[in-house]
């Protein structure tokens, strides 16, 4: 049922981004950290395990030196909901003073998960530190954070897919889906 699915709604899943407009986008960002970043080489700080896909194609698109970490952090658990507690679960193996470090996630939602990392990591004393977000959900924002390489800004909708999961279940979707209510 999963590969089948397409642009059309399957399973009661809504396509709200296509795979396509995913690789388009991620193309695009990876010619901006590239540009912004020319003639220095950069450090993706993963976080675990939304960001994978996203972190994957993207650095396939930089034209840099580049190198990865990841982190896991939890939130959510197995609810559509922030518990608005963060919690460092793994943190980077390497060193990264020093180093043009990219956090890449997958969604930046209310911000608080952003806001408790980039505080983190201007810990470790960086080059320089900038966001990559594959989405930004901006009206459900409530710390005063952005991204810096933003995929889209989408509506206040709980979605799956590239990545993105409810209780560890559809990150293998190619496309970005609406979860509808009735499968929370």
């Amino acid at each position: 049922m999963l590969r089948a699915m397409n642009s059309e709604a399957s399973g009661g899943l809504r396509v709200l981004i296509s795979r396509e407009q995913i690789a388009k986008r991620v193309a695009e960002l990876g010619e901006q950290i590239t540009r912004d970043y020319r003639g220095d080489s950069i450090i993706f700080v993963g976080v675990l395990k939304g960001a994978s896909f996203f972190l994957s194609d993207l650095a396939r698109q930089v034209k840099l030196d580049a190198t990865f970490d990841f982190i896991s952090v939890s939130s959510y658990g197995s609810t559509v909901r922030s518990s608005g507690e963060v919690r460092m679960v793994k943190d980077v193996d390497n060193s990264l003073e020093g180093k043009n470090v990219i956090i890449t996630e997958d969604i930046l939602d209310t911000g608080l998960t952003m806001s408790f990392l980039r505080k983190q990591f201007l810990n470790h004393h960086p080059k320089s530190l900038k966001i990559a977000t594959l989405l930004d959900k901006v009206s459900r924002r409530v710390t005063d954070i952005h991204g810096d390489y933003v995929g889209f800004q989408i509506p206040d909708e709980f979605v799956v897919g590239y990545g993105l999961d409810y209780a560890e279940r559809y990150r293998n979707l190619p496309d970005i889906c609406v979860l509808p209510p009735e499968l929370q």
